[in-house]
């Protein structure tokens, strides 16, 4: 049977999968035993080498760090029979954990509830849907009788949204693809991605003496590649009604989310903002940087918080592009670079911001970094360096990408758009000639690390014939049913 008509039949099959699936909370955590990535992400992990094992693919877990799914990889003389092994090998890297789920979902964030033909969950489109169209993709093409004439494999990954060790770690020890690609995007084809940045800027803060109003500490944001969706401040006063009327006036003049409320002998304030990716940035609201445009309103009484208030107000605030912090660079590629503050922890002794910077692909980290010291020394701010993904580029002509947007055009019959430049980082990066391809389509919200991610059924299915396709041009599938 045609592999296409075969993904219609599997339609509700891989609907329950990946409901199964998103039921899983894996985010990553401390290990756990055998589970170097938490019990949950190894959870998930077992879950689909399973679903392979039973799907009769060939799997491999190499010492739960990560693994994949594989089949195909034959060389086939003129009557289609086997007659050797072909090693060279098309990955396709995907990943099982998610970012934590945030706050206020209106569906269960691991429901898997479906409405209005969606699917809500946690992971919907970054990336567990993805890998399970992929997965039944590749099924598609098994259960039809194709034969790939290179090795089609399902790399798993499990720690893409933190440090990417599990990935390294696989990669030592299993050889890498040749080529591929990572479902871990956009649509039609991403031919560039640009350079991510992960540190702390901290500033060392002195005592004071002086009564008055006192910053205790300072907490806000999930993950550094997460637009904070809250923070909090715990502040003690010897008289809160002044603050309780700033925060009514703010309020106002805003249109913020801040909230007070007594806690023993200090008050708490709270601010909620809008979760979004830190590729994307705009599209969310930062809640720490609501909280630090509230704090500048109050009169405390330590210099260097005042310092530390005044340096995030006035060069990093609601800007997204680090222009005020003298990092406002871009080329003709990527554009510009977009700045986002994940998450921020502040007690009376130390003042730590986590930055994550998407930079354009024609410039190097170090130019970012020193175009940022004159500022930070001014405000004795000093670096962190944490983490570090270098660009990827592929001319819109390079046969890869001109393939992948063939296959795209030919299922969507949208032949408008352009292969397209992304701040996200996908596992494209860890493998050479390898892309990111989907799994969003043009005119998609973008609802990665958002509340309420969801994927609507119908590009569930679009996207697993896409893969389909892909696989099938990619590996060169023989139909053994024409023998």
């Amino acid at each position: 049977m045609n592999y296409i008509n075969l993904i219609e039949e599997n339609k509700e099959d891989m609907i329950k999968t990946l409901k199964e699936l998103i039921s899983i909370r894996s985010v990553v955590s401390e290990a756990e035993g055998d589970a170097p990535f938490g019990g949950g992400v190894q959870e998930a992990f077992e879950y689909m080498l399973k679903k392979g094992e039973e799907e009769g693919f060939d799997v491999l877990n190499v010492d739960n760090y990560g693994g994949h799914i594989e089949f195909g990889g034959c060389e086939l003389d003129e009557n289609f029979e086997v007659i050797g092994k072909n090693e060279e090998t098309m990955g396709i890297i995907g990943h099982l954990d998610v970012v934590p789920e945030g706050k206020n979902w209106d569906y269960d964030p691991y429901g898997g509830e479906i409405a209005d033909g969606k699917m809500y969950g946690r992971g919907t489109t970054d990336d567990k849907g993805p890998v399970v169209a992929v997965f039944y993709a590749m099924k598609a093409l098994k259960d039809s009788g194709i034969v790939p004439e290179k090795k089609v494999r399902l790399i798993l990954g499990l720690d893409e949204e933190t440090d990417w060790k599990g990935m390294d770690y696989y990669l030592n020890k299993v050889k890498a693809p040749d080529f591929g690609f990572s479902p871990d995007g956009e649509f039609p084809a991403i031919h560039a991605e640009m350079g991510i940045l992960t540190f702390e800027l901290a500033k060392k803060l002195g005592k004071s003496q002086k009564k008055g109003i006192v910053i205790r500490s300072i907490s806000g944001g999930n993950a550094p590649n997460m637009v904070a969706d809250s923070a909090r401040a715990v502040i003690r006063a010897e008289s809160y009604e002044d603050i309780e009327k700033k925060i009514i006036l703010f309020k106002e003049a805003t249109g913020f989310n801040l909230n007070i409320k007594r806690v023993g002998k200090s008050i708490e304030i709270t601010t909620q903002g809008v979760s979004s990716h830190a590729a994307r940035p705009h599209k969310g609201l930062n809640a720490i940087s609501c909280m630090m445009a509230f704090l500048k309103e109050l009169e405390i009484e330590n210099d260097d918080m005042n310092d530390f208030i005044q340096f995030y107000n006035n060069h990093i605030g609601f800007n997204l592009h680090g222009e005020e912090l003298g990092c406002g660079l871009s080329d003709e590629i990527s554009g510009k670079l977009i700045f986002n503050v994940g998450m921020i922890n502040v007690d009376e002794t130390v003042a730590r911001l986590t930055i994550n910077i998407r930079y354009p692909v024609t410039l190097d980290s170090e130019k970012v970094y020193d175009s940022m010291m004159p500022v930070l020394n001014k405000y004795n701010v000093g670096v962190i360096k944490q983490k570090h993904q270098k660009p990827i580029y592929f001319p819109e002509d390079d046969p890869m990408i001109t393939t992948l947007m063939d296959i795209y055009k030919k299922h969507t019959g949208d032949n408008e758009s352009k292969p397209i430049v992304i701040g996200g980082g996908t596992y494209a990066r860890a493998v050479k000639n390898t892309v990111a391809f989907g799994a969003t389509f043009p005119g998609e919200p973008e609802l990665a690390h958002q509340k309420n991610e969801c994927i609507s059924i119908e590009n569930l299915i679009k996207m697993t014939k896409i893969f389909a396709d892909a696989i099938n041009s990619l590996a060169m599938g023989v139909d053994t049913n024409k023998k």
